[in-house]
């Protein structure tokens, strides 16, 4: 942004709460909010991991506005909270790309004006208009990378290569490995390896999935989004299902944790930054935007947070070490076998049914 957008009169204070995970802390990051919306506040909802103290201040630096961020380790339980109508506080949210269709059938998004964004043109042009939301009609992506698998290089040798190896190696992983809190990214993952479709609406492989992850359940030490972070780096976890944005985190923490996209395939995701219908400080959000779209942002939130930008001026101004993260930027013969999920209408109901079956008890 080359012009300060001139919008900002109210102020927000920052909350003294934190929550700790991976090895750093998010001080003035909330896990819950219990205050209310106004036109005078900038709240955001977002990812643990993609927000911290230095972001927050940066932007009051620069506006003259403080911002407070509430997380959430799920799309699911962010959608929840929006049905409930808990919605109304935030002006920036960041759904993944499959829940951005979503939302928007749902009827929960304003339109992006694009007249009102500076440094749209910044974006790598793949990113500009991205099938999970033509044009960027309600979205701006933030940041992107693929689904896989963190292991302890030093225990497991061979190292895992695809999702095939949680099976061939129960015994050793046995309540030492966890999957991902998420329904489609767990049988994602198992379609995947075999065969199918990512996003498959076909019943009979969706069952065959199942079987094979209920197969493996009595090994899963639990389904887990955040919390599996510090018992890999304790050691009491020795694999773990994450995003890449994690693995590549836990291996500046512990070197000997590694990451990999498995061979078969797994998701290609985006998350993106979204301003909700009820949002209360409609300047705030873009200008929250356009502040993310700055070149020197972008490339500070990259580096600082270990995140995969889709700026292409930002990424331009990364060290070199970064520009060849292959966790980070994966190569194209990585991607070409990854799928982004889609929604799946009212086949979403299957998936829950076994997904229901698998995760209880």
């Amino acid at each position: 942004m080359t012009k300060r957008r001139k919008f900002l009169k109210g102020v927000t204070a920052l909350s003294g709460l934190s929550l700790s995970g991976c090895g750093w802390r998010l001080a003035k990051v909330r896990a819950n909010s219990t205050n209310k919306g106004s036109r005078d506040q900038l709240y955001i909802y977002t990812w643990a991991q993609y927000t911290d103290p230095e972001l927050l201040q940066s932007f009051t630096n620069q506006f003259g506005v403080k911002v407070l961020a509430d997380v959430y380790d799920s799309n699911d339980v962010m959608l929840a909270k929006l049905q409930a109508g808990g919605g109304g506080t935030y002006s920036a949210i960041y759904p993944s790309d499959y829940m951005v269709q979503k939302m928007v059938d749902l009827g929960l998004l304003a339109e992006i004006k694009r007249d009102r964004l500076t440094g749209f043109d910044n974006l790598f042009p793949q990113f500009q208009n991205p099938s999970y939301d033509p044009n960027n009609r309600y979205s701006i992506p933030f940041n992107w990378g693929t689904t896989g698998l963190l292991y302890n290089s030093e225990i497991l040798n061979p190292p895992p290569e695809d999702w095939d190896y949680l099976w061939q190696n129960q015994k050793q992983l046995s309540k030492r490995m966890t999957l991902l809190n998420d329904v489609r990214e767990v049988m994602g993952s198992a379609l995947k390896m075999l065969g199918y479709s990512f996003n498959s609406k076909n019943e009979s492989e969706i069952k065959q999935a199942y079987e094979k992850l209920k197969s493996l359940k009595s090994a899963i030490a639990a389904f887990d989004t955040d919390a599996w972070r510090n018992q890999i780096l304790a050691g009491d976890l020795i694999l773990a299902m994450c995003y890449s944005a994690d693995g590549v985190k836990m291996n500046q923490e512990n070197p000997k944790l590694k990451y990999v996209t498995p061979r078969s395939g797994s998701s290609l995701w985006t998350d993106t930054i979204v301003i909700p219908k009820t949002a209360p400080n409609i300047d705030g959000a873009y200008a929250w935007i356009n502040f993310l779209l700055q070149p020197k942002v972008a490339a500070q939130i990259s580096e600082r947070l270990s995140i995969s930008t889709p700026n292409r001026a930002g990424f331009e101004q990364l060290p070199k070490s970064l520009q060849n993260n292959a966790t980070l930027f994966p190569s194209e013969s990585v991607l070409e076998k990854c799928e982004r999920a889609t929604p799946l209408g009212q086949f979403e109901e299957v998936y829950e049914r076994y997904w229901t079956q698998l995760t209880s008890g």
